[in-house]
């Protein structure tokens, strides 16, 4: 009865996200059901394999967006690159840390929080360093939502179009080898990740794995879109029924605050770009949605729908993830120093 009503219910949600044309509704929809139920003292028991493998899942998805262009818009802009992707994330790291000090969130949490990458793959590293993953989903969501209306709402002021979202075809026809392929070096790559005991290992060695052979030509990634709704509905499960009462109380305690975190970040990403638009000649659409804090996959649905320079943008978004999955440990230990390690419960 339990997991039929969280089906279901995932389902509503997902449908009411969709509606509102808010982003990772795949995500959000079962987390959010998950939540509601493991609050009411109502969950279920989601299996360690099964949320491992949907990580492999996602880190093979990520490598699998990374744009063919992305070496040669680094060698080309690698200065404008380098200034914005830093000042992007040590404008993040600033406001984690103010956060860290405050003890608004215990120990590393504030930092992984604030960490301007994709938001599920932030969201599950930081458990693997000592964060707490419920609330570290909860300030990456919250700003994603709040950066993909902005993006928006500048969009539009500046004379962009909305464009209609095709509809998802849940069971196209693919290349069911490729597909098995890709599968099996998904869930390889978070075996051995989980056997030489590497932090995020099972999310990270997919993605890593998934680099190599989208740019080196090996083999196609196909993942179906079915495959990846269950995916995304586990880590939103797996997420969500480790929340608890306590923990939603505090997360609502601290929302204001996230806000006002979040949208400084969204007005001092604003004025990089704007530095980029004046020394750098870049077109005022481009430099804000490459500089924006968050959503790239929503950044791209935005920026296709307009004459914006896209490879530029995408390239800005994926060099900052990549920049911070490899110092985000780091970030997170220096900063985090003499905050208090307790979670939670």
């Amino acid at each position: 009865m339990r997991w039929c009503a969280l089906l279901i219910g995932s389902a509503v949600f997902v449908s009411v996200l969709e509606l509102m044309h808010l982003p990772a509704a795949l995500l959000l929809g079962p987390m959010a059901m998950a939540v509601w139920m493991a609050t009411l003292g109502a969950g279920v028991r989601i299996g360690a394999r099964g949320f491992t493998a949907a990580q492999a899942v996602v880190g093979m998805l990520i490598a699998s967006n990374m744009p063919p262009s992305l070496f040669s818009e680094l060698k080309s802009d690698w200065p404008i690159f380098v200034i914005g992707v830093l000042s992007t994330v040590i404008a993040a790291a600033f406001l984690g840390w103010l956060m860290a000090r405050t003890r608004l969130f215990p120990g590393t949490t504030a930092i992984w929080g604030s960490s301007p990458g994709a938001a599920a793959a932030m969201t599950l590293m930081s458990a693997g360093y000592g964060a707490d993953m419920r609330l570290v989903a909860f300030m990456q969501y919250v700003r994603v939502v709040c950066v993909v209306l902005a993006a928006t709402i500048v969009a539009r002021f500046m004379g962009v179009t909305t464009v209609e979202e095709q509809a998802t075809i849940w069971f196209p026809s693919l290349d069911w080898i490729a597909v098995a392929a890709t599968v099996i070096a998904a869930l390889s790559a978070a075996w051995v990740g989980l056997r030489l005991k590497l932090p995020g290992g099972a999310l990270l060695l997919p993605l890593a794995v998934g680099m190599v052979l989208k740019f080196s030509g090996v083999m196609p990634i196909v993942l179906p879109p079915w495959l990846l709704a269950l995916s995304f509905a586990a880590i939103g499960w797996g997420i969500g029924m480790r929340f608890t009462r306590e923990v939603v109380a505090h997360a609502a305690r601290a929302l204001p605050r996230v806000l006002v975190s979040v949208f400084a970040l969204i007005g001092i990403c604003g004025c990089f770009a704007a530095g980029l638009v004046h020394f750098a000649g870049i077109d005022p659409l481009s430099a804000y949605l490459a500089t924006s804090p968050g959503g790239a996959d929503s950044v791209a649905i935005i920026a296709a729908s307009t004459n914006v320079d896209v490879p530029f943008v995408m390239a800005m978004q994926v060099t900052r993830f990549i920049f911070v999955v490899i110092t985000g440990p780091a970030t997170a230990r220096l900063l985090s120093r003499n905050s208090p390690d307790a979670r939670i419960s």
